[in-house]
């Protein structure tokens, strides 16, 4: 009897243990106020995915080294496939980035920075990221504004907590 009253007892506290672990909470309505509060009090004017993911292309970038003119092509966005812009300078999916990066939270604390390139593979990073990169060529530069369930989710990490809008800002220096 004893021994099924602790079998009992620590099956419970490990279900309600864990439980508080497991949950997830949707922060989709919140992040999409905080960002929109956010980018009215900037003055700023974003494009919005579908996942709910905003943009600003500061900088769309070039496919060649030279000959870069900023400002004179508009990117909307719609229609970009990931795995089908290898050919017109985007990275995919399937490519190796180097970037420049600071991200931060909507109150400017920043949580995590690169003053040098730093390379990744775009498939390996935040979903968020992954749908934003492929907006640009090299040397292009982008905002995004990612709400939790694009970026760390309900649970975070170390610097992030859960349920956090991130906002990056992005040197795309190359694709390789």
């Amino acid at each position: 009897m004893k021994q099924l009253l602790t079998a009992l007892l620590s099956l419970t506290l490990f279900i309600s243990c864990s439980k508080d672990k497991d949950e997830v909470k949707d922060y989709t309505a919140e992040n999409e106020k905080e960002i929109v509060d956010y980018l009215a009090q900037n003055n700023l004017t974003a494009q919005r995915t579908n996942s709910g993911l905003y943009y600003i292309i500061t900088k769309e970038g070039s496919s060649e080294s030279e000959g870069e003119n900023p400002g004179e092509e508009e990117n909307t966005g719609e229609g970009e496939n990931t795995e089908e812009n290898e050919n017109d300078g985007h990275p995919t999916l399937n490519s190796n980035i180097t970037v420049i990066y600071k991200g931060y939270f909507t109150n400017g604390k920043v949580f995590d920075e690169s003053t040098e390139g730093v390379s990744y593979s775009l498939r390996s990073l935040i979903p968020g990221w992954k749908e934003g990169i492929p907006l640009l060529k090299s040397g292009g530069e982008i905002q995004l504004f990612v709400p939790a369930h694009l970026g760390y989710g309900s649970n975070g990490n170390k610097t992030v907590p859960g349920g956090a809008v991130l906002i990056f800002e992005i040197t795309l220096v190359s694709v390789n």
